[in-house]
């Protein structure tokens, strides 16, 4: 039972993936509702269920906007495992600070990008003005939108799409 279920707040907002498991205990307590099963069933001895693939809870739970969380990984998602300076595709980069730290740079999307390690190596504790090197794109922050947040599991649930969209 390790499938992937994606919630919905009562408004169709997706608020969250969780397990099979979570996903039938919230439709047998009756807190959410079956919109997407087409997976299945789950047999028990005398019970059949369906299993979800999208539910919706039934009472609306407010929370605060979801933020991607400055990591490696979501660095290197964001530049698409690029080299920002020579646009070398490669899964073996490194993260550089366009202005060093230890010039006072921060450790925050704006200054971050994926470098190759030969670029890294060439531009060294050096600003990019110094060094003559420019970001291919200018560093920001990842949308904060359904399809970006939930993307990796679009591969396995295609079906989640349409209700990824406009979110």
């Amino acid at each position: 039972m390790s499938e992937t279920v994606l919630v919905l707040n009562t408004n169709f907002e997706p608020i969250n993936v969780c397990n099979m498991r979570r996903a039938i205990g919230l439709l047998l307590s009756e807190k959410a509702s079956l919109v997407l099963d087409g997976r299945g069933e789950i047999k028990s001895c005398n019970q059949s269920f369906p299993r979800p693939s999208i539910i919706q809870l039934r009472a609306m739970v407010h929370r605060p906007r979801p933020r991607v969380k400055l990591t490696r990984r979501e660095i290197f998602r964001r530049d698409h495992y690029t080299c920002q300076y020579c646009g070398k595709h490669s899964q073996n980069l490194t993260i550089d600070h366009v202005i060093p730290r230890h010039l006072g740079g921060q450790h925050v999307w704006e200054n971050v990008v994926t470098a190759c390690s030969a670029c890294n190596h060439r531009k060294g504790g050096r600003t990019t003005a110094e060094a003559g090197m420019k970001p291919i794109k200018q560093p920001k922050e990842p949308p904060l939108s359904a399809r970006y947040l939930f993307a990796h599991y679009l591969e396995e649930n295609a079906e989640w799409e349409t209700y990824l969209l406009g979110w």
